[in-house]
């Protein structure tokens, strides 16, 4: 009798998981999804290490950041994945790690506890904005050219990351431009190569994960051939309290300092508009779009990594964002919730593995990057060259993200363009208040010097 129910409390628990997170209505599947959300998790597990790494150069105890930075990544996973139902990873943001260690704790003098509180008054700031609407209101103001230019711009971004990662591009040791091609018989640049050719053909071919075979079977390459990939052991017990956590030990007072404002707002701002240019750019990769160009759940993804900036400060992490990483899941078919859901819950088993994030080297999962980089590159189909100015806008956004390694510095400049475009080509009709307005804060944000 048992074994005859069993299959039919599968079958109910799957047909569960289909209607809460809509997988069938979307065009997926409980399996693709799943494998989506692995996918998603290997490509930025490499934030377990590169963000206690940058935090610890600051001083932070570098074991208690490990958890914090797993802790956020459940969180606003989870949060995004059952809540807002999106396959958007969230994790302690890279741009803003480095921002936090560097020029707040190193430059400024900062305090550990006054910089994490000033990272939850910018989780705080940042809600405000998100569910008074404003930053919504932002989203929709966002014109088309530029929306589809941070798209393209994020897949550029994308592949310089993942290419410089593994020595593909160098910064250029001579004269010159300031990047050069790297060692092509490296190691790390072959089998990223060979990686990112393998994936071109497993999913001309359709075959089901493929991006994530990839990862796993270079993984395994690198832990037999390469000496540099070592077997760290399998468990590791967190510690969650005593001497060196973070948990709680904000200072927010500390950090309503008016000195230290300035740093909160420059946080938030930059966070506007890098977080939701990366969330709108993702949106769109997985075809979760209104008719109107607007994100399902829109309001729901925007708030949830808005929160999770906040828990991020309680824990003793770097302000949270989406993960640009998350396109490798939806490039690997993940088109609901149970994507980020997974990520979460494999975050939180990532408390108790440590040891095994040493396992998958940057070339395992550079491959994948490379190829959601190249995937993204498709948006340059959507701009209507018939209006010039936007589409040119979006493609000058698109350019300066690469060159200047910022989401926000290429948004600005599009915007810039776009106004200005406009009005000298007597087409400034088509200008509405709001897109006059952001690029005038832009602007006012950047020449005030509170760019980071």
């Amino acid at each position: 009798m048992s074994a005859d129910s069993t299959p039919n409390t599968q079958s109910s628990s799957t047909r569960g998981l289909d209607r809460y997170f809509q997988i069938s209505e979307r065009g997926s599947s409980v399996k693709q999804e799943i494998i989506a959300g692995l996918t998603t998790f290997l490509a930025m597990v490499y934030s377990v290490i590169v963000v206690p790494s940058m935090l610890g150069a600051a001083g932070f105890n570098q074991s208690a950041v490990f958890i914090a930075t797993c802790l956020v990544a459940a969180f606003g996973s989870l949060l995004m994945g059952l809540w807002a139902r999106l396959p958007m990873a969230i994790g302690c943001a890279i741009s803003l790690t480095a921002f936090t260690a560097f020029s707040l704790v190193l430059g400024q003098g900062v305090s550990i506890p006054v910089a994490l509180g000033a990272v939850f008054l910018m989780g705080v700031l940042f809600t405000l904005i998100t569910v008074t609407g404003i930053r919504g209101w932002i989203m929709r103001n966002m014109p088309t050219g530029i929306a589809h230019g941070t798209g393209i711009g994020i897949g550029l971004f994308l592949l310089l990351i993942a290419a410089n990662g593994v020595g593909l591009v160098i910064k250029n040791p001579q004269a010159g431009l300031p990047v050069a091609f790297g060692h092509f018989m490296s190691l790390p640049v072959i089998m990223s190569l060979v990686g990112l050719a393998a994936i071109l053909g497993l999913e001309k071919r359709r075959v089901p994960g493929g991006i994530l075979l990839v990862i796993v079977a270079i993984s395994v390459f690198g832990l037999i051939f390469d000496p540099n990939v070592k077997y760290h052991g399998f468990f590791a017990l967190p510690t969650f309290g005593g001497e060196g956590s973070l948990i709680g030990s904000l200072d927010i007072m500390g950090a309503l300092n008016p000195v230290i404002l300035p740093t909160v707002l420059a946080l938030v701002m930059t966070a506007i508009f890098d977080a939701t240019g990366t969330i709108r750019a993702v949106a769109g990769q997985a075809n979760l779009l209104t008719e109107r160009g607007n994100i399902i759940s829109g309001g729901k993804a925007l708030t949830a990594d808005s929160v999770s900036s906040i828990f991020a400060g309680f824990v003793g992490g770097s302000p949270a964002a989406v993960y640009i990483e998350s396109a490798a899941g939806t490039a690997a078919g993940g088109k609901t919730g149970l994507t980020a859901t997974t990520v979460g819950l494999l975050f939180v088993v990532m408390l108790f593995l440590a040891p095994l994030s040493y396992l998958v080297p940057a070339y395992a999962t550079a491959p994948a990057l490379m190829y959601v980089g190249l995937l993204m590159l498709s948006n340059v189909s959507k701009l209507d060259m018939n209006d010039s100015v936007d589409a040119l806008s979006g493609l000058l956004c698109a350019v300066f993200i690469v060159l200047t390694g910022n989401i926000v510095t290429g948004i600005m400049l599009g915007f810039v363009s776009l106004v200005i475009g406009r009005v000298v080509s007597g087409d400034f009709k088509r200008l509405n208040i709001g897109t006059v307005i952001i690029a005038i804060a832009l602007v006012a944000f950047y020449a005030g010097g509170w760019a980071i």
